[in-house]
């Protein structure tokens, strides 16, 4: 046996009694004390307490949420695929309002109350008698009529309803389009039992309930995003949040409010554009932005010289969503255009040329 000794591991081996094999051995006592060293956690066997593990907590992704959990119900139409099966077999088939649905080489299956996970589960194994290593998929061809919510800047706002393939763009047509003052993107709101949004900015909200995602308005309607332009589903929720607006008042051709359409921002330049210009009385010297502070009902004002900045003396200001652009009048500009009218009117002093 081995004597005490500072290292247990050393100490472990102990050399034979005399007479005995040269073959080190090993007792049971020595074996537990080399296990209790190397199985220690790190930090103990200085006296030290073990770290304490880190947090694995983290938001849900959209990622693990990629499968469907919609149950099956009568009437949907599901398409039943596998690589062994002909092109004939894989067409669309209606569930009974019994639940049942024909599936090639087996007959009726029931399918109604389970997901489309557990129906492929349920499939290959059924199809194991005719098909060696079967992978059938499992696709909802049409559902059974659900609603969808479209709200905001739509002309028919409300609960429309649904029934086969519909995409986002043939719901909004079915909303009545939307209105001149829809904003630049669309929010779309989806329930966790059909799966994540397949869009690149999905995400799953606080409740762990919804994926939530945004498309470009102008994007898919130009073709430019033909892959945005996703399927909807039951009890989805489509919101076009109105756009922001700024708005010209005062000496101008054309005063108003312009909504922004798909752009964040707009100079004042692109402004009073929209306004048509100044009118030939504006004082385009004091013009000035009225902007809402932050969280407060007030406006503050920001001074613009318009003139200075329709000569390139000054760069072009930028406006935000809500502001006022107000162009005074000139009070000398106008005091001397009612003059000229009063002229005209009555013809004093004031000679016609007729051109050839």
């Amino acid at each position: 046996m081995c004597v005490i000794c500072e290292d247990p591991v050393r100490c472990a081996w102990s050399e034979p009694r005399k007479g005995s094999s040269r073959l080190r051995t090993m007792t049971i006592a020595n074996a537990l004390a080399i296990a209790t060293v190397l199985l220690l956690p790190a930090g103990w066997a200085d006296g030290q307490s073990p770290l304490a593990p880190a947090s694995t907590h983290s938001n849900p992704k959209c990622e693990n949420q990629s499968r469907s959990t919609y149950l099956i119900g009568p009437d949907d139409e599901l398409q039943i695929s596998d690589s062994e099966l002909t092109d004939s077999a894989n067409k669309p088939s209606r569930v009974d309002g019994e639940g049942n649905v024909d599936v090639p080489l087996v007959g009726r299956a029931q399918v109604a109350g389970m997901t489309v996970e557990q129906d492929e589960k349920k499939l290959n194994n059924l199809l194991r008698k005719y098909i060696r290593n079967p992978q059938v998929v499992v696709n909802v061809a049409q559902v059974h009529s659900e609603p969808v919510s479209v709200l905001g800047a739509v002309n028919s706002p409300g609960v429309h309803q649904v029934q086969g393939y519909k995409t986002l763009l043939e719901m909004l047509a079915q909303a009545g389009g939307v209105r001149p003052d829809a904003g630049y993107s669309i929010r779309i709101t989806r329930r966790l039992e059909w799966g994540c949004l397949p869009l690149p900015n999905a995400q799953v909200d606080s409740t762990g309930q919804f994926s939530v995602a945004e498309v470009n308005l102008k994007q898919i309607m130009d073709a430019k995003n033909p892959e945005d332009n996703i399927q909807i589903f039951p009890n989805d929720v489509i919101t076009v949040p109105k756009a922001e607006t700024v708005y010209v008042i005062g000496d101008v051709k054309h005063s108003g409010g312009f909504a922004l359409d798909e752009k964040r921002s707009i100079s004042v330049l692109q402004a009073l554009s929209l306004a048509e210009g100044p009118n030939g009385t504006a004082d385009t010297h004091h013009a000035k932005i009225l902007r809402l502070k932050n969280d407060a009902d007030q406006r503050e004002e920001l001074p613009v010289d318009l003139k200075e900045v329709l000569t390139g003396k000054q760069p072009d200001v930028p406006m935000k969503g809500n502001d006022i652009l107000f162009i005074p009048g000139s009070t000398s500009k106008k005091a001397a255009l009612r003059a000229l009218e009063a002229g005209i009117q009555t013809g004093t002093g004031i000679v016609i040329w007729r051109t050839p």
